[in-house]
Formats: structure tokens, C-alpha cells, sequence
């Protein structure tokens, strides 16, 4: 879903603009996109309610990057736990279950980064082994933000 739908509490709110602010510090030159996803019918059917999904676009084509945009998908699970309060009320914490970073060009998907199981970039066209380590460290970083340590 769309990170800009997703901000509805002023923490989730500030964990997106940190996430995206993470990004920016490992590639300074890309722009932040909290609406990537069209307002259509028949993308809305795709659309992961349980995710925060950010677009990243670059100035252009990238030889390291292999891509032009990267749509990087948090996805998160909704974890009840006992409120501190007095009251024992139950509270609400979103934790994050896995990221996946996409590269795109204007032939769709070239490469794809996923959390869930070894952390390998896979596709047709790979970026540099720097750009990958610095999506790996970000996707650490991201973990850390939204569930205190790396999962």
C-alpha cells in the first residue's frame, strides 16, 4: 500500500519518514516517491494492505543500479501485546516480517532483493556488489527502526 496511505499515526508516520531518509543517506540522488502505486481499479487489486511501499526514482538509468526506479516494499505483521497501561488494554504494534527492493526500468523488473531467506539480489541485470551491500545494510537499518534490532 502506498507509504503515504499507511502514515496514519504520527509514529508509523515518522518511522516512514525516517525509512526514507535512511535511503537518501545511502543514495543521496534518489527521490522519494510515498505514492508509487496508481489510484486504479485494477492496481488497488494488488496492492499489499500490510506493507509500506515507497518508489525511489533516480536521476536516470544507473549502470550500477541497472534500474531507474527501485520500489522498496516493507512488509509488516500486526503484533498484539499487552499494553503497559493500567487498564490492560491491548495494544497495537506493527513489526516488519521482511522488505523486498525491486529495480525497474522502462522493461519492468530487472532485479529483486528480498529479506525472506538469504538476502540475495536475483534477476536478469544485477547491480554492483556496492550498491548491493548498501541495500543490505539500509534493509538492516529498516529492522532496526521499525522492531528495536536486525530480524
Amino acid at each position: 500500500m502506498n507509504a503515504a496511505e499507511q502514515a496514519k499515526g504520527l509514529e508509523l508516520a515518522a518511522k516512514i519518514a525516517a525509512a526514507v531518509n535512511l535511503f537518501k543517506s545511502y543514495f543521496p540522488d534518489a527521490q522519494a516517491d510515498l505514492k508509487p502505486w496508481a489510484n486504479d481499479p485494477s492496481t488497488r487489486e494488488l496492492v499489499d494492505p500490510d506493507s509500506i511501499d515507497i518508489g525511489f526514482h533516480l536521476p536516470g538509468w544507473s549502470p550500477r543500479f541497472q534500474a531507474r526506479s527501485i520500489l522498496v516494499q516493507i512488509r509488516l505483521f500486526e503484533d498484539e501485546a499487552a499494553a503497559e497501561s493500567g487498564e490492560g488494554a491491548i495494544a497495537q504494534t506493527q513489526r516488519v516480517i521482511g522488505l523486498e527492493a525491486v529495480g525497474l526500468t522502462h522493461q519492468g523488473e530487472q532485479w529483486r532483493l528480498s529479506t525472506v531467506g538469504e538476502w540475495r539480489v536475483l534477476g536478469t541485470q544485477q547491480p554492483a556488489e556496492e550498491i548491493q551491500m548498501r541495500l543490505r545494510s539500509f534493509c538492516t537499518q529498516v529492522y532496526e527502526l521499525f522492531n528495536g534490532s536486525a530480524s
